[in-house]
């Protein structure tokens, strides 16, 4: 039997995670409602139980999926410059390793828009166990960074007084690209990459 256009085998997980993304990002998670996700996809608000328990699942789904994805491209983009201390990694090179920090920061998250926003203004409205879940993956990739500012202050070619802070003060300095940054600008990502990372040199010091 032919299948009936919005029935049930016609939704996809992702097709219902590509139309929460988008309506959340455009209209804030507390404003957007399980029917709009589903008109969007379209098919029957009764539909999307089938893929998601609830809005809040789907809003801790994709901001897990997003931390899940950066951790992971980070370390396969150059496995020898990531510094991982759960695996009592070092960092043979801080200088390097902080470069492709910079540049893969801006580069990764550049092409996802959306998934960023959502990531930093809707940790609101994350129930107490979904938030400690996201948390815990912010603060992994934020250790990787303190780990290299760490070994370039242990190694003399870092002058920061807190790396936890520095840390911090750069990742937010690096995401904050997204608020400004558009394709058809006057500058191409590869010039946004090499202006940032001359700031980043700045603010290390030596």
């Amino acid at each position: 039997m032919a299948r009936t256009i919005g029935s049930h085998s016609d939704i996809t997980g992702p097709r219902v995670r590509e139309a929460a993304l988008a309506l959340f990002a455009r209209h804030g998670y507390a404003a957007v409602s399980m029917r709009q996700i589903a008109a969007e996809v379209g098919v029957q608000a009764g539909a999307l139980y089938n893929y998601t328990p609830d809005k809040q699942s789907l809003l801790a789904d994709l901001m897990i999926a997003h931390m899940d994805e950066l951790l992971a491209a980070h370390a396969d983009a150059a496995p020898d410059l990531v510094a991982d201390p759960a695996k009592g990694a070092t960092v043979a090179s801080p200088r390097a390793a902080l470069e492709h920090f910079t540049r893969f920061h801006i580069r990764f998250n550049a092409v996802r828009a959306d998934a960023v926003f959502i990531s930093y203004m809707e940790l609101r409205n994350l129930t107490e166990e979904n938030f400690k879940a996201v948390e815990a993956l912010r603060q992994t990739y934020e250790t990787r960074l303190e780990t290299i500012l760490r070994a370039g202050v242990a190694a003399g070619e870092f002058d920061i007084p807190d790396p936890k802070i520095t840390a911090l003060a750069l990742i937010a300095m690096l995401t904050g690209v997204n608020t400004w940054y558009r394709e058809a600008g006057r500058l191409s990502l590869a010039q946004v990459e090499e202006i940032y990372w001359g700031m980043v040199r700045k603010t290390v010091g030596r």
